[in-house]
């Protein structure tokens, strides 16, 4: 994340802001965390923070509610979104580590099992060191050369 992009999950709304922001009574925050609905951070003292996308989140729920959605079925949908959420900056992170990997480990390719299950990298053209070892491998396209 770059300096001038702001982090969507960092709890900085005090309740007040956070009720006036998605245009709702600061009751109806404190009722929507006691059901799970849209739980925010909490300081050491206990005060709730919440973040831009809890923000965003209770703006959904007041769009869903109105639309005569179920609180339930609104939380249902608020955690799959979450895990989607949650997925995809798993996939980010992991795309992040493996381009580091490949930069880190130029034309290492080849790729054994030992017999204990762990990876092992191996250089092109390394051999082996036991018959017991798996060794995957991809032939070479004819267009390649």
């Amino acid at each position: 994340m770059s300096e001038r992009e702001i982090d969507e999950d960092a709890p900085i709304f005090a309740i007040a802001a956070a009720a006036e922001l998605s245009n709702m009574h600061p009751q109806t925050l404190r009722q929507y965390d006691r059901l799970g609905l849209v739980v925010p951070a909490r300081t050491q003292g206990g005060s709730r923070r919440y973040s831009s996308r809890h923000v965003q989140q209770l703006r959904e729920v007041a769009r869903l509610s109105g639309e005569g959605m179920s609180l339930p079925a609104i939380a249902r949908l608020l955690a799959l979104e979450e895990q989607v959420h949650d997925l995809a900056r798993r996939v980010s992170d992991l795309e992040r580590q493996l381009t580091i990997e490949r930069q880190s480990r130029p034309g290492a390719r080849v790729f054994a099992a030992g017999a204990t299950g762990s990876v092992i990298t191996l250089r092109h053209g390394a051999r082996v060191r036991r018959a017991t070892d798996i060794v995957l491998w991809r032939p070479r396209d004819m267009h390649d050369d």
